[in-house]
């Protein structure tokens, strides 16, 4: 590795530094992240990848109520319910 001196403002040490300590990383893992996240090409992230596959007929309103069409087509199954076991009886000693 080779070192790097950057310049900033108190008020963004300030949070480099709360964010760091929230995430329980030094300051120069964070800033390796940020330098990472930055540079990666777009084709490499996952979530991005995923983007335009569907093709189906969607609402036009489904980003806006994407909770109230996940729970119309979501389905529970209900529990099973098995017996509850029975308990032995177990029989007294002979005295």
């Amino acid at each position: 590795m080779k070192p790097l001196q950057v310049y900033v403002d108190e008020p963004e040490l300030a949070r480099l530094e709360h964010w760091s300590r929230q995430h329980r990383m030094t300051k120069s893992q964070a800033i390796r992240a940020a330098i990472r996240a930055l540079t990666r090409p777009i084709g490499e992230d996952p979530l991005l990848t995923l983007s335009g596959m569907i093709h189906d007929d969607l609402p036009a309103d489904v980003s806006e109520q994407f909770d109230r069409y996940l729970q119309e087509t979501f389905v529970a199954e209900p529990p099973a319910s098995y017996p509850k076991p029975r308990r032995r009886v177990r029989p007294r000693p002979r005295r």
